[in-house]
């Protein structure tokens, strides 16, 4: 058994699975997600990066093996990742012995690093709830409740919460907010085809503004909602709630890839109206007077 623990959390390797525990401080990401298990199967490779204070454990996946790294699309902060491991000056000799461990066990089972066509690990744990911005999503299973909160735009809280039902979904897109762009979670039905409402006025999305950490947290529900998906497209499957404490999760097919979106260009009249919004959320009390000062300064820089 090879084990490293640290104030960022610990990983342990022993019998083809590698625990993951984050620590108490860790980003809100992983403190939801909880222990991870991950079998030896979905481990494409492992690295001991070292810095001046220490180094980091990183552990790359096979694509496709974790529904939180689809879902995520590559789109994580570095701090939410729960792949990774700050491991603490003195303890680098320690971490580079796992990940020679890890390495053997991999070249002995011959795993190939190539990607894979289903699930190897089982997601969130359900419930699964997550988001900030405008509301609240929460997933069981067998249906998506959205929550909104007082921020949200009258188009969504006159008719009350919203409740989206496994059967009428047909896919999920998570994007984070970057800089001085929102994000979204925004979830897809049916009758959504050519929809091109903004996430702020559709009840069937969360509009995320990044003013929290745990705003991230909504990509979890984006990953319980895909492994659900995938569950409903295998044949005789039924879909149902599924446990992440399991030993031996089934492996489970991949829902197609949402397209990636492109970067806005910093248009001036996009900037201008940007700085608008944020003195209405400053005068609504959303934002602090510091969180004010910082966004305008970072729109005025842009402009």
């Amino acid at each position: 058994m090879a084990e490293i623990t640290q104030r960022d959390g610990s990983w342990s390797y022993e019998d083809g699975r590698i625990r993951i525990v984050p620590g108490a401080k860790a980003h809100p990401v992983r403190q939801v997600l909880g222990e991870v298990a991950v079998p030896l199967a979905a481990v494409a490779g492992i690295t001991f990066e070292r810095d001046r204070k220490g180094g980091r454990l990183r552990l790359r996946l096979r694509d496709g093996a974790c529904p939180v790294v689809r879902a995520a699309d590559g789109r994580l902060p570095e701090g939410a990742d729960p792949y990774r491991l700050v491991v603490e000056s003195g303890r680098e000799d320690l971490a580079e012995y796992f990940v020679a461990e890890v390495r053997q066990a991999l070249l002995l089972e011959q795993i190939p690093e190539g990607p894979v066509e289903r699930f190897l690990l089982p997601g969130p744990a359900l419930p699964v709830s997550g988001g900030g911005g405008d509301g609240t999503a929460a997933f069981d299973g067998r249906e998506v409740r959205l929550t909104w909160n007082w921020k949200g735009k009258e188009t969504k809280t006159s008719a009350g919460p919203t409740s989206l039902a496994l059967a009428d979904l047909t896919g999920v897109t998570w994007v984070p907010p970057q800089g001085l762009e929102n994000g979204h979670l925004r979830f897809l039905t049916r009758s959504d085809s050519g929809k091109t409402v903004a996430p702020e006025h559709d009840p069937h999305a969360l509009d995320l503004w990044g003013l929290s950490k745990k705003e991230h947290t909504a990509v979890l529900v984006a990953a319980a909602v895909l492994v659900a998906l995938a569950a409903r497209g295998e044949p005789e499957r039924t879909p149902g709630v599924l446990d992440k404490a399991a030993e031996a999760p089934p492996e489970l097919p991949l829902p197609p890839t949402p397209a990636p979106q492109a970067a806005p260009a910093d248009d001036p009249d996009a900037l201008l109206r940007r700085l608008r919004e944020l003195g209405e959320l400053h005068r609504d009390g959303v934002l602090t007077d510091e969180e004010f000062s910082l966004a305008k300064q970072a729109v005025l820089r842009r402009l």
